[in-house]
């Protein structure tokens, strides 16, 4: 019972815990140290563990994946991601920019900036960097399916508060009914003084359900199937209506643009959530969030259950690459090109935004870093040069085989948990790996002895699409797409497994170290 306690205290820490501002932490630029029994309520979804988690010391190389789950519960927004990846970087002593100063670059130097707080560029340059030489990227998104607050989200059906929602990305909606639900987001508070804030906020506790509709009221349902309709059925509960009766009596009259735009106890929670005045509240964006924390599970506890693994897992292996591939001044005295990450948002719905991938945002960041380092020597096409030799890691979630469902895999492409990181192929360019992306990095893998895995779509089903071929034809960068096995993708609750999160941070940190190596052995025009 003690664990079970301390795994309900987990979920309902102050919300101080979850603030942008965070307060300054331990020496690890990963997690706060945590005593033993608070690690194992952590990492186990059961307080009955059949095995106590792993001795991270005890391997030479150590496990990332109580670092993930950490992350994946400080994130559950793509701001709330963003900001934690911001947080690890200054801990890690990479130096904050703005896209809106001058940048003044040196080699050796580690660097970031976000736009949007939901879109992040974190780079690390080379000791031994010269003009034309290229970058070697991993890029991820930080969005995930989920349900958004519409701009008047009030609403009352028969005598209940309810919260009007949107359907964001291509969710398995279903799996969004009978959990309990939460909201987090960011807000625009207008100061005393006339000024304004961008705050983050995060409602730790079960705030808002759907609840489904009972059998006994839709005796078919198990032989029809749940088919409910998004506008009606899809809205979640947030109280009985009798607090705001007298109110709403009193607008019925009132032209719409006076109506309640969000219920009065909605803006108090958020209100006593951040530490203002519900007045003080005057934009938000908001998304439902399951309040169940990602932990690890299974018979030897070997999966990771969670929500957003998609495409959050990809971020954090990412991050954690980057900042221990140049932790020391010496692992970036070698390297001749210039170590980035890319975290975009909105790519769930097509990356059409200024926080996208279809945005120019790396692009113009890799210009301006070239302008920077460029100092007074003159290159002829200084730009171009770098972005030919330049490789991208585009890194999203993969379908693993389902046991269920064997036959929705094609026979010989068959991807399983635990078994490595999956290339992705399609030869219509759904996918922008070729032949010699794959090879690159396979040899990384080869190498270093990991295991890795590849995929193709059944030729009588769609194919999905990754922020890859997106940055493939907009910047001209050669480009392999890969992602970690998972299964329930785009479910409110996902899993995979806990070695391939390990094995992606190994390949990831590889591919940082000993790239340019092996790329100066390969000559294709």
């Amino acid at each position: 019972m003690a664990l079970l306690r301390a795994h309900h205290l987990l979920l309902m820490r102050p919300r101080a815990a979850f603030s942008s501002r965070p307060p300054p932490l331990s020496s690890s630029p990963c997690r706060r140290a945590l005593p033993t029994t608070a690690i194992a309520s952590r990492l186990l979804c059961s307080h009955h563990a059949s095995s106590p988690p792993e001795d991270a010391s005890a391997s030479a190389s150590p496990s990332i994946v109580a670092d993930l789950l950490d992350y994946l519960n400080e994130s559950w927004t793509q701001f709330h991601a963003t900001a934690e990846a911001k947080r690890q970087l200054l801990d890690a002593g990479f130096t904050l920019l703005s896209e809106n100063d001058d940048w003044d670059l040196q080699p050796g130097g580690r660097y970031f900036f976000t736009r949007n707080m939901s879109c992040l560029i974190a780079f690390a340059v080379g000791e031994k960097y010269k003009l034309g030489n290229g970058f070697n990227i991993i890029a991820a998104h930080t969005d995930s399916p989920c349900l958004k607050l519409k701009p008047r989200s009030a609403s009352f059906k028969s005598g209940h508060q309810m919260v009007n929602v949107q359907t964001y990305g291509g969710g398995l909606w279903h799996t969004w009914f009978d959990r309990d639900l939460t909201l987090a987001g960011r807000v625009i508070l207008k100061d005393a003084d006339g000024s304004f804030k961008h705050e983050l906020v995060k409602v730790s506790r079960p705030l808002i359900r759907v609840p489904t509709l009972a059998i006994h009221l839709d005796r078919t349902v198990n032989s029809d199937g749940f088919k409910p309709n998004l506008e009606n059925h899809l809205v979640p509960l947030l109280a009985t209506k009798h607090e705001e009766t007298t109110a709403n009596s009193s607008e019925k009259n009132s032209s719409s643009s006076t109506k309640v735009v969000h219920h009065p106890l909605l803006l108090q929670v958020l209100s006593d959530e951040i530490g203002c005045k519900s007045g003080e509240i005057i934009g938000i964006e908001l998304n439902v969030c399951d309040t169940q924390p990602s932990c690890l599970g299974g018979g030897n506890n070997e999966f990771i259950y969670s929500g957003r693994l998609d495409n959050l897992a990809s971020c954090y292996c990412a991050l954690r690459s980057l900042m221990d591939s140049s932790k020391m001044p010496e692992e970036l005295s070698n390297e001749k090109a210039i170590r980035m990450i890319a975290l975009f948002d909105n790519e769930e719905v097509g990356s059409n935004s200024m926080q996208g991938a279809g945005a120019p945002t790396m692009f113009h960041a890799m210009r301006r870093i070239v302008d920077s380092l460029m100092h007074q020597s003159m290159g002829e096409g200084a730009l171009e040069r770098a972005i030919n030799s330049s490789f991208l890691v585009s890194a999203d979630m993969a379908h693993a085989l389902h046991p269920n469902y064997p036959d929705k895999h094609e026979e010989h492409h068959r991807p399983e948990l635990q078994k490595g990181l999956v290339i992705k192929h399609n030869a219509n360019q759904r996918y922008a790996t070729s032949a010699v992306t794959a090879f690159l990095f396979k040899e990384i893998a080869r190498l270093h002895n990991l295991p890795v895995q590849e995929f193709v779509v059944r030729n009588d089903m769609g194919c999905g699409s990754t922020i890859g071929p997106i940055l493939a034809s907009g910047v001209g960068i050669r480009t392999v797409d890969c992602g970690i096995p998972q299964l329930s993708m785009h479910s409110v609750r996902e899993m995979c497994g806990k070695e391939d999160v390990d094995t992606t941070y190994k390949h990831f940190k590889a591919f940082f170290e000993m790239f340019s190596d092996i790329d100066r052995k390969l000559n294709v025009d």
